[in-house]
């Protein structure tokens, strides 16, 4: 038997979330499966924070994204975990996986809408955005749907979170004209000066979306890679192009609103006959790896730039999940589940030379992950 934290909806949620919409409780868990099971026991190593979460803390609904969680059990979201024990053909015990799992310590999964984790030369954080669902959600939402060509216009909202920063960097390889917003100074010259966008402007700051989006785009957008929605879609609706493509892949201006704004120049779509479409990153992880093929290469000759904002340990979880719809994060935000965890890798000389850690252990030869931290 093992202790097992975990973070758990307390009811369903109305409006901004709360810190207090959740707590943080310590159950016990067996730490093997029952005989002629087909599942896998995981530790979970790191737990992601995305916007889309917010649709699953509401009442069920027919049009939400996913299932709802349930109140008085563990939330659920994307992370990255090592198996324990498996009663899976395609998985064994030390095998590094991501997907869906509940939010504490430990998890039983079901197989299905998991990835064996292969390329560990890399921080194992990076599964849950850059190598991850949002890794996938940025190429796919932008090679796909947006069918970009070099030398066109492109701008990003919500730039500087876990999609769009590697958006921005995607439409650069291609050769596009880039441009960022976000809600600060200090996410606004990441944009600039980290992720290369070629301007970025903080939305809080300008009193007319339109006039900044004509000032950054005098000759207009060709494509607009959609984070935000509400009076941002508006705006950029009317500083489109003929032919314009947008790509929706989140409205988290809308997520915590009990009434929606609504959208006012949608004539814009007609006479310029912008093709606007909406996705979901599930429908094309069968291109995952395609993806990988094309990133782990651009990681390692240091091509893209990614910062995460690292919440240590679980029971900073809810803070770390909150701050994600006030804009607090900066960068992919991320929950270590067990303090130190941050070191893994297997390469260890290569991860602590090129990523500056003070100490690297091998995962593979800890039994207790539990203790791990301790030591250091």
């Amino acid at each position: 038997m093992a202790t097992n934290k975990q973070v758990i909806l307390r009811d369903y949620v109305s409006g901004f979330p709360k810190e207090s919409d959740f707590e943080i409780t310590t159950t016990t868990v067996e730490l093997r499966l029952p005989e002629g099971s087909n599942s896998v026991l995981v530790k979970n190593l790191y737990l992601s924070c995305d916007p889309y979460m917010r649709s699953r803390m509401g009442k069920p609904s027919a049009f939400a994204l996913a299932q709802a969680f349930t109140p008085g059990k563990p939330i659920l979201g994307f992370g990255v975990s090592r198996v324990i024990e498996s009663g899976h053909p395609g998985y064994k015990q030390g095998d590094l996986l991501w997907g869906i799992v509940g939010w504490e310590e430990y998890s039983v999964v079901t197989p299905e809408m998991h990835f064996k984790i292969h390329d560990t030369d890399v921080p194992l954080s990076y599964y849950t955005g850059l190598l991850g669902m949002p890794g996938m959600t940025a190429y796919a939402g932008f090679h796909e749907v947006c069918s970009p060509k070099k030398g066109e216009t492109v701008y990003v909202s919500a730039a500087s979170g876990a999609v769009g920063q590697l958006v921005g960097q995607f439409a650069k390889m291609m050769g596009c004209y880039v441009v960022g917003s976000a809600g600060s100074t200090e996410k606004v010259d990441l944009l600039k000066n980290k992720f290369g966008f070629d301007d970025a402007f903080n939305y809080k700051e300008e009193q007319d979306l339109g006039a900044a989006l004509k000032r950054c785009f005098p000759k207009g957008i060709d494509i607009y890679f959609e984070n935000v929605g509400g009076k941002m879609l508006d705006a950029v609706l009317l500083n489109m192009n003929m032919h314009g493509r947008i790509a929706v892949c989140g409205m988290i201006s809308q997520y915590n609103l009990e009434d929606q704004e609504g959208v006012h120049n949608l004539t814009s779509i007609i006479y310029k006959r912008i093709r606007i479409q909406g996705f979901v990153v599930f429908d094309f992880f069968d291109k995952y790896s395609k993806f990988l093929e094309f990133v782990i290469p651009c990681i390692k000759e240091e091509k893209i730039a990614y910062v995460e904002d690292v919440a240590e340990g679980l029971e900073k979880g809810p803070e770390a999940l909150v701050g994600l719809f006030y804009g607090k994060n900066v960068g992919k935000q991320v929950v270590v589940v067990a303090l130190g965890l941050a070191c893994f890798s297997v390469t260890l000389p290569a991860f602590k030379n090129k990523f500056g850690s003070h100490v690297a252990f091998n995962y593979k030869e800890d039994n207790d992950l539990n203790a791990t931290p301790k030591r250091y």
